[in-house]
């Protein structure tokens, strides 16, 4: 009978074992198998679809800029613009000695005041200054007020007045040409247009924002990208030629990103007086020809940014483009910063700008992004993605994009001549995955249940033999409950049964030393609150050793028991101790109906707290009710006994610093400056009198009945380590008068 027993448990855990691991090994083998050929499918796929997203991109932006290109190149060759350019620089010299109207200067003065430096100040780390923006040459001041300051049109749209009303060739060609450069910009999408003459002043612009008839070389703007590019462009010496140059904040267009490509003119001068007839004389096609090589000038456009942006977000359609709900391409230059906006940016602000607040980015930077709305320079992109497309490198990778968030990427470098700028598609990987997850918890739930199959069976064939480690199971559970009554009954008198014996004297065993960790654990928590205040005794309970804390708004009382010493002279030591305890005693149920926390007696000192643990709006209120509470227990305690005995009693309030002192005998104190003014308001405090501080006495002076006194401090003595204070001093304090508070 014992060799079928035994060999039943050997057969009973084989059985379990092998069902059991068999099944697990299948099952994990199979799931891996699956999970890992799925996710590798949906990575290729999803790595292939980026990819293409962003081939298409890139061949979008590099076309559109290679229009811009031909399309400035084209309007560089044409005789008109040459034509136009000769004239405007003409005319504008003609205004060198043009004289201003009468209230010119305000007015130009007053533009730049009211209108384009608040706006410009508003984008700025610091505040611009009137002077450094304001145009210079006469010429400049004399077109800025007739096109800017004195346009009848608002601000974004001076771009529609066609002819100042002045009587200068200047307005005349305006009349002319604006309406023509007008409909190019406006049909082409461009920013603005700009025809720079051979030394470098803005002679035309469509837009008249404040670097019209400016110089590029001379004035406030000579420090711009623009600036660099019509230098670049200038030294060039070449016909059929366009340079770009890339994106900086630039203060006309009030600190926004601006990009600019320029061309340079070459064409026949035309000298001052000179007829346009004349340029087309058949007589002069000589010198025409040897004049063509001349450099008159730059034609530029300001790139728009809207249009990269609409190319980039495919009109803000991007699951249309095949990036799901968390997919984007975008742009970012050599310095890792955008080139074009981000989609968060876009579609959910707020939380675009929480994520960036999570990540620690400069609020200046967070500043400019809201007041742009947009991510452009300002969104710093440093991933390993951008860092080897810089390199000239294509590939893809799952990185941590600028979000701080997993990402499939696909990465390359644009061909664009005088930029380089790196162009991402990037999926969340969460959202790339999501059909890996599906598959992953369809697999785990078909394995669990699978798995509880073969434990059902399992069961099935052992059920008949396992009866008594069940009985043992069921004890042990309840003794894990907390039932340390129970026992385990089994019915037998093999091994099993002797192991039941066991395990029941160990219940036994185990319920007394329960019964007693519960006596001391009792004892421990008593001790704890009869020496800390609650709320200390519960983090000192929880584990808590280092406890300091600035606490504010509390009241601190001292409490002196004067004639007590002359008890020692005539009564036994266990006598005094009985009276000092009877009247502690009391004082802490009359603390406790108060709110009041003791924090330690010192002989016949009592120092107390109200608002401590628990804070109270009325803790100095509380504090002078239970001190006139502790005067009542003194008196009557002295009528009933016969003794002699009273208080003195000091209370301020405000913050101080409470905390556990000590490592192996824990001290609960508080100190500051609030407990050493209560001190001494206690220590020359008259006899049986209650004095508070002029903290107290401003906020219950409508309560009770206070006369004021005035209390010597000396430093020296009561606040120790104070020598940079006068060595005494005399300070206000209140003595509370006796009787009911007042009647209000």
């Amino acid at each position: 009978m014992q060799l079928l027993k035994f060999n039943w448990l050997s057969i009973k855990s084989k059985l379990i074992v092998m069902l059991l691991s068999a099944s697990s090994v299948s099952i994990m083998v199979t799931a891996y198998l699956g999970y890992r050929s799925g996710q590798a499918n949906l990575t290729d796929r999803v790595f292939h679809q980026l990819t293409s997203v962003r081939a298409s991109k890139s061949y979008q932006i590099e076309s559109y800029f290679k229009t811009i290109t031909n399309h400035l190149q084209t309007l560089s060759n044409d005789p008109s613009v040459g034509l136009a350019i000769a004239e405007f620089s003409e005319a504008y010299r003609q205004l060198e000695n043009k004289p201003l109207p009468a209230n010119g200067a305000d007015k130009i003065n007053a533009y730049y005041q009211n209108e384009f430096l608040p706006k410009l100040g508003k984008n700025e780390l610091g505040s611009p200054v009137l002077s450094s923006f304001l145009p210079k040459a006469i010429a400049s001041n004399y077109l800025q007020y007739h096109y800017i300051a004195n346009n009848p049109n608002p601000i974004g749209k001076k771009h529609l007045l066609d002819r100042a009303n002045d009587d200068s060739v200047y307005s005349q060609l305006h009349g002319k040409y604006h309406p023509v450069f007008r409909n190019i910009i406006e049909k082409f999408g461009y920013y603005d247009l700009f025809l720079i003459d051979a030394d470098g002043r803005l002679v035309y612009t469509v837009y008249k924002e404040t670097d019209f008839a400016t110089s590029l070389v001379t004035d406030v703007y000579n420090d711009t990208n623009f600036a660099r590019l019509f230098n670049a462009v200038r030294r060039s010496k070449e016909k059929d030629f366009a340079r770009v140059i890339d994106f900086e904040s630039y203060a006309p267009s009030y600190g926004a990103p601006a990009a600019f490509i320029a061309a340079p003119i070459y064409g026949q001068s035309r000298q001052s007086g000179q007829d346009p007839a004349i340029d087309a004389a058949p007589n002069q096609s000589q010198n025409q020809s040897q004049n063509q090589s001349q450099f008159l000038g730059v034609i530029a456009i300001q790139i728009p940014v809207d249009e990269i942006n609409n190319v980039m977000t495919g009109n803000r359609q991007w699951e249309a483009d095949g990036l799901g709900k968390s997919g984007e391409t975008y742009l970012v230059g050599e310095d890792y910063l955008m080139r074009s906006i981000s989609r968060f940016l876009v579609e959910t602000p707020e939380t675009y700008i929480q994520t960036l607040i999570n990540l620690g980015v400069q609020q200046s930077t967070i500043n400019r992004i809201r007041q742009y709305n947009t991510s452009i320079l300002e969104q710093k992109v440093q991933t390993p993605a951008v860092t080897e497309s810089l390199t000239g490198k294509e590939g893809i990778q799952i990185i941590r994009d600028y979000r701080d968030i997993p990402v499939l990427s696909s990465y390359g470098l644009l061909k664009i001549e005088g930029l380089k700028w790196a162009i991402l598609s990037e999926m969340d990987l969460a959202e790339a995955y999501a059909p890996i997850y599906d598959f992953e918890r369809q697999l785990l739930i078909s394995a669990t249940l699978l798995m509880l199959c073969v434990i059902l069976l399992a069961m099935a064939m052992a059920s008949m033999f396992v009866k008594p480690i069940n009985q043992l199971i069921s004890g042990a559970r309840r003794v894990a409950s907390g039932q340390l009554e129970e026992v385990a009954t089994v019915d037998s008198h093999d091994e099993l049964g002797e192991l039941a014996d066991s395990f029941n004297l160990m219940v036994h065993s185990l319920r007394e030393q329960t019964n007693l960790v519960d006596l001391k654990r009792r004892e421990h928590e008593q001790l704890l609150l009869s020496v800390f205040p609650m709320a200390i005794a519960k983090r000192l309970k929880q584990g808590e050793t280092d406890i300091a804390e600035n606490i504010s708004n509390v009241t601190i009382l001292f409490a002196d028991l004067t004639g007590f010493s002359k008890l020692l002279e005539s009564h036994s030591a266990h006598e005094t101790i009985n009276i000092l305890n009877d009247l502690v005693t009391s004082f802490d149920e009359a603390a406790d109906r108060y709110g009041v926390e003791k924090i330690k007696t010192i002989g016949d000192s009592y120092m107390a707290v109200c608002g401590l643990s628990v804070p109270y709006l009325d803790h100095d209120k509380r504090a002078i009710d239970f001190t006139r509470e502790m005067q009542v227990i003194v008196r009557r305690f002295c009528q009933e006994q016969g003794y002699e005995l009273d208080l003195s009693i000091g209370i301020n309030s405000g913050d101080i610093v409470a905390g556990i002192v000590g490592r192996n005998k824990l001290i609960y104190d508080v100190w500051g400056e609030t407990v050493n003014i209560a001190s001494f308001l206690k220590s020359n405090c008259p006899n049986g009198a209650i004095v508070v501080s002029t903290e107290i006495y401003k906020r219950l002076c409508d309560i009770y009945s206070f006369e004021a006194i005035d209390l010597k401090l000396d430093l020296q003595r009561d606040f120790k380590g104070e020598s940079d204070r006068q060595a005494s001093m005399s300070i206000p304090a209140w003595r509370l008068v006796s009787g009911s508070p007042k009647i209000r």
